[in-house]
């Protein structure tokens, strides 16, 4: 037990950090599931954090409500921007989406008065206790779960697969495409809302591009053909730098290299259902 609560005072951050990066790839998971390569999810982050942070902090909020209002507000931002945003697809949705996160960077440093500006929020409650993190991901993991085997599921699925023959099957191809970005925005919120209480500091820097492509490698990595993916692939982005660590200069080249590597020889991700069920019927042969 000694030995057990050494490792987590030391390493405590490092894994609830994992479980807040496999929320934010769940998020950006939704969204490709359904065919779209949004990259708003580091803004709708940044937008839950600091929503979050300034109800606790200003106006003495309960957690409960903080984490409510962390995946309100990217949900209606998300509703806002969707109708014109949405109609968009493919390389064009992302460079608006990505377009969004850096308005809503430029708006958080030029809100001094509110959001610190570029010094950011300091003094944050630190209220997220690893409960809080892990009840959150398995909540959002059992109903994307339930989403996926859902008839809304099937929609996605053949949205990704044809838009034009999805529509001409009757699917309502734009209410399903804001159900999923809006669904997605509010999980990356919920994301940003237990970070911000985790870590007791937030600033712009944080939800800036490189965090979006991050977010975005995580799920890319995993794998996005089941929901063990973004998870598996959380866990490596965030653990990778801590274990070349003792590489010291060289740990960012050795961490880029493996990436690289990965995204070379297994193009869908390490969890690929389809080559693991013929990997099995091989052994079974």
């Amino acid at each position: 037990m000694d030995s057990f609560d050494a490792f987590w005072a030391v390493y405590s951050n490092l894994v609830l950090t994992v479980g807040v990066n496999a929320l934010l790839a769940l998020s950006i998971w939704l969204t490709l599931s359904c065919g779209m390569l949004a990259m708003a999810n580091a803004a709708f982050m940044g937008i839950g954090a600091y929503t979050s942070a300034l109800l606790t902090m200003n106006l003495g909020a309960p957690f409960p409500v903080a984490l409510a209002g962390g995946i309100a507000a990217p949900i209606l931002v998300a509703l806002l921007i969707g109708g014109p945003t949405l109609r968009l697809s493919g390389v064009y949705l992302a460079m608006a989406t990505l377009g969004f996160g850096e308005v809503i960077r430029v708006l958080i440093l030029n809100a001094d008065s509110l959001t610190g500006g570029a010094l950011g929020l300091n003094g944050i409650p630190q209220l997220t206790q690893w409960w809080h993190v892990l009840g959150a991901v398995v909540l959002v993991l059992l109903l994307l779960w339930r989403l996926r085997r859902s008839r809304i599921g099937r929609a996605f699925e053949a949205i990704k697969e044809d838009e034009v023959a999805a529509s001409l099957m009757g699917i309502a191809v734009g209410a399903h495409k804001m159900l999923a970005f809006a669904l997605g925005a509010g999980i990356a919120g919920l994301a940003g809302a237990l970070n911000a209480h985790l870590t007791f500091f937030i600033g712009p820097s944080e939800y800036n591009f490189d965090r979006g492509v991050d977010i975005l490698a995580m799920a890319i990595l995993g794998g996005t053909g089941g929901l063990t993916g973004p998870v598996l692939g959380a866990l490596i982005i965030t653990l990778l730098p801590e274990l070349l660590r003792s590489f010291k200069d060289f740990r960012t080249l050795l961490n880029g290299a493996i990436l690289v590597a990965i995204v070379i020889f297994l193009p869908k991700g390490l969890w690929d259902p389809q080559r693991m069920r013929q990997w099995l019927r091989r052994r079974a042969g």
